[in-house]
């Protein structure tokens, strides 16, 4: 760094500041071009460097720490005006440690999230022993003590209501793309931090079966991702996160996106879409969930539902006689959290991401008209598999039928949107209609393969004949 300070002496108050920062209190020696002087120094006098008022072009001061670890040199020249411009140049670098990296805040709330049901069965059943062991005079007294304060206790609940409904109200947001009102706890930054951790545990998790990014299926993804943020790039969300391709080989049908732009992708997905519109719509449904930040979101709503359902199970574990009873209300007690509130809950942000894939495919000159027949096949596949039909309410997805149901509801809206992005006209051949038809053919030809098989088998019992029997050995009798 360069000064520029007025040197007029150098005395004891000059010096007893440099000490008082415990820098430089020993070791002070400085030189001009004819020679070189020391100096240490001593509190109780007064130093001029009368050396200095020579002809000293230029001139140079060299502080030594106590420890010697630090020595840093002083080089003045002499301008105009009596001034000088002093180059400060430490001698030894000084290394501090990196930064180390803050744990995001939904970690520590995974990890404390089952320390704080224990807790909850702790404290029940502790107030559970503790009203056993109360007297029956006593157990009267703290019901008519309970009642007496009745007004208060009411009080306290709706005073607990009202910082419940200001903590739901000071955490509103609005919802990318879509403008959605909704509640977040985390925020999406502490997700993308969270995200990095979670993409090195998958990569650990993948590394035998990761495809090297030289194969022409890993370049294919690659390419259609970065057309898929570029064609997006007036959403903040998608501009502001770099976007990194992994494909892993392997028969599952999946592909998901993390809160940090990491794209994981199987060599079953490829296989499963028909064509690049079909796996443009997949991309931009996965990336829909990351820039949205429904990992956030569906987080911050499970955080506030298991805090509430802490004071219900502690209510479970104090008012059930046995343990057993109180194992077996938590269960339900779980299983109605699950079923009311986390599972629709996924399915309506399954259907968001449906929409705004769409969307995202749309800008990207996609044939959005490809990812209803999408679900179609997944529908058929499964049905071939001899797969169980799952009903919706219990899924965390919807039904195949109902999404292609909603997108289909979509397509005139994507179809507008394609059409203002300056994107080529598209076919005018409907590749739904195409795939009805030919799902149609596949029907049709089934049922003549059945009646002819049907009509042949009549035939032979017709013409009388028989199939043969199979030939068994005769069983020799005993005795013989």
């Amino acid at each position: 760094m360069d000064l520029v300070l007025r040197l007029t002496k150098l005395n004891v108050s000059t010096l007893t500041t440099l000490n008082r920062f415990r820098l430089f209190t020993s070791g002070i020696r400085w030189r001009n071009q004819r020679n070189v002087h020391s100096y240490t120094y001593n509190p109780t006098r007064t130093h001029f460097f009368s050396s200095v008022k020579g002809s000293f072009s230029p001139t140079s001061l060299c502080l030594t720490s106590t420890s010697r670890r630090l020595n840093i040199c002083v080089t003045a020249f002499k301008p105009p005006a009596q001034r000088f411009t002093v180059i400060i140049q430490p001698r030894h670098q000084i290394h501090t440690s990196g930064s180390l990296r803050a744990i995001p805040a939904p970690f520590i709330w995974l990890v404390l999230k089952p320390i704080q049901k224990v807790l909850a069965i702790i404290l029940g059943r502790s107030i559970r022993k503790w009203w056993r062991a109360l007297p029956p005079n006593k157990k009267q007294l703290f019901r008519e003590w309970t009642w007496r304060r009745r007004w208060h206790l009411a009080g306290a609940g709706a005073g607990f209501m009202f910082l419940v409904s200001l903590f739901f109200l000071t955490h509103l947001d609005e919802s990318p793309v879509t403008g959605r009102t909704r509640m977040l706890v985390f925020s999406r930054e502490n997700f993308i931090e969270l995200g990095k951790y979670t993409a090195d545990a998958y990569m650990e998790e993948f590394k035998e079966s990761l495809v090297p990014t030289s194969d022409p299926r890993h370049q294919a993804v690659e390419l259609l991702v970065q057309h898929l943020t570029q064609r997006n790039q007036d959403i903040a969300e998608i501009s502001s996160v770099s976007w990194n391709v992994h494909l892993v080989e392997g028969p599952t049908v999946n592909a998901f996106v993390l809160p940090n732009g990491d794209v994981f992708i199987f060599t079953g997905m490829l296989e499963a879409v028909a064509d690049i519109h079909q796996l443009s719509f997949i991309l931009g449904h996965e990336m829909s969930h990351a820039l949205i930040g429904h990992a956030a979101e569906q987080a911050s709503l499970s955080h506030v539902v298991e805090l509430l359902s802490l004071i219900l199970l502690t209510a479970i574990w104090a008012i059930c006689p046995r343990d057993s009873l109180a194992v077996l209300g938590h269960w339900i007690q779980s299983k109605l959290v699950q079923f009311t509130f986390d599972r629709p809950f996924s399915r309506k942000l399954e259907a968001e991401a449906d929409q705004v894939g769409l969307q995202l495919a749309a800008k990207a000159c996609a044939d959005v008209r490809a990812g209803p027949v999408f679900w179609q096949q997944m529908e058929i596949a499964e049905q071939l598999k001899g797969e169980p039909n799952i009903p919706e309410w219990l899924s965390t997805h919807p039904s195949h039928l109902n999404r292609v149901r909603e997108l289909n509801r979509l397509i005139p809206e994507a179809l507008e949107l394609r059409a203002r992005c300056d994107c080529p006209a598209l076919p005018s051949t409907d590749p739904r209609v195409t795939f009805s038809q030919n799902v149609q053919l596949i029907l049709e030809d089934a049922k003549k393969q059945e009646l002819m098989e049907k009509e042949e088998k009549i035939g032979k019992e017709k013409a009388g004949v028989v199939f043969p029997l199979p030939q068994t050995a005769p069983v020799p009798a005993q005795g013989a």
